[in-house]
């Protein structure tokens, strides 16, 4: 159920807060058990550059056109680079009626992360 910008600022708590973030380890450990979808919400020229084994991509402004491509038996978490516009696609998709969390490391990272047997390891999860 979607609502507006007014309703969540009003009911916006400190459980709120927590529960709106996603680190690195709990991320890695829900995708390999299916609980979450990752959309990449970069720009496409970032994503031609360079880009991860996992998540889908979505850019950010393609966001509103492509909602039926999420699952919304799954918590949604967008990433990016850093986190900011993880954070802006995190709100938007809360406010459309999502359960949604931002990954508050960044691809960056997550890239950093998962290099040589972390990646092997990680990988034979999937």
């Amino acid at each position: 159920m979607s609502q507006d910008f007014d309703t969540y600022l009003r009911a916006f708590d400190y459980d709120e807060r927590l529960a709106m973030k996603i680190g690195l380890e709990e991320t890695l450990e829900l995708y390999a058990k299916g609980e979450i979808q990752l959309i990449d919400i970069r720009f496409r020229e970032e994503h031609a550059a360079w880009s991860v084994a996992v998540g889908q991509h979505i850019p950010l402004n393609e966001l509103p056109d492509r909602l039926a491509e999420l699952d919304a038996s799954k918590v949604i978490v967008p990433m990016c680079p850093h986190y900011d516009r993880a954070e802006i696609a995190r709100l938007y998709l809360t406010l459309k009626g999502y359960r949604s969390r931002y990954f508050t490391s960044g691809m960056l990272k997550l890239v950093d992360y998962l290099r040589g047997d972390k990646a092997r390891d990680y990988m034979a999860k999937l």
